[in-house]
């Protein structure tokens, strides 16, 4: 057996066991996790919750012992035609749910464009919007990570490094999710990895299967997730792996996969990473 080599931190986006913070909080505990990743509480998305909401929340969160690895935000989520200002307020009070959940970390994504419009032609107005985002966290010392959802301006490794280098932020780095890239027809670490790992700072765990696109357990798809994670253990990662499911169901603002199905999904994982020498605290 592979003596272990890495430590990484287990995490979960939350919502995707239960609407409940606490049974949220319970599940993952009780699969191992260290860090919850928060999209929303009590079925209210991160960028609407309410600061009572947020302190209740950390309340709850730090009753149970359990760290906020991430907010998980929409920001990025809409057409690129909307005024730049209108993503970076949104922003500004999604940074205030991360200050109140101790958390330095916020996801983003890189914008939606028309349908007549190919990614060449949001090149110019996703830079824009991308820059005065990472300019905004880069003011408040949070990082935003940028997840490769398909259909945003970043769903490919080339135009995610684009993005990187475009904006050249420490305040900006990468979210890697494997099933996203399998479901734009990209193998994700024959082709992308050696290209964006000098920019990962966080994985987020879910697989797919190429023909399909149907979400699956870690290791059961197309997703090359045993040689990503072999080779993240490889280089030295030790951040957040966070568990993302969407084994349910999935919708334009996340995912869904109920309790039975997040403890599959985290044991799948666990196997993975075993096998290549990282423990999951």
């Amino acid at each position: 057996m592979t003596q272990p080599s890495a430590v990484w931190s287990l995490s979960g986006f939350g919502d995707e066991v239960d609407l409940d913070p606490a049974v949220q909080a319970a599940v993952l505990l009780a699969l191992g996790a260290s860090h919850i990743e928060v999209r929303s509480a009590w079925g209210t998305n991160v960028s609407e919750l309410e600061h009572d909401a947020v302190l209740r929340l950390k309340a709850i969160l730090d009753e149970k012992g359990l760290k906020v690895s991430a907010v998980a935000s929409p920001i990025g989520k809409v057409d690129v035609s909307l005024p730049v200002e209108h993503e970076v307020t949104r922003l500004r009070q999604i940074i205030s749910v991360a200050k109140a959940l101790d958390t330095k970390y916020v996801r983003i994504f890189s914008f939606y464009r028309g349908e007549e419009q190919g990614p060449e032609d949001i090149r110019d107005s996703v830079m824009e919007r991308m820059s005065a985002l990472a300019a905004e966290a880069a003011a408040n010392d949070v990082i935003l990570l940028h997840e490769n959802e398909k259909g945003i301006y970043g769903d490919t490794p080339d135009r995610v490094l684009d993005i990187m280098k475009t904006v050249n932020s420490p305040a900006l780095r990468v979210a890697w999710d494997n099933a996203n890239f399998v479901q734009v027809g990209v193998k994700p670490y024959t082709e992308g990895y050696a290209m964006l790992r000098p920019y990962l700072e966080y994985l987020q765990v879910k697989d797919a299967i190429a023909a399909t696109g149907e979400v699956v357990p870690a290791g059961e798809g197309d997703g090359e997730l045993e040689a990503t994670i072999s080779a993240l253990a490889a280089d030295g990662y030790t951040g957040f792996a966070s568990l993302e499911p969407h084994l349910a169901s999935a919708h334009e603002l996340g995912g869904y996969s109920g309790p039975v199905a997040f403890g599959l999904a985290a044991r799948a994982f666990a196997g993975l990473a075993a096998r290549s020498g990282v423990t999951l605290a």
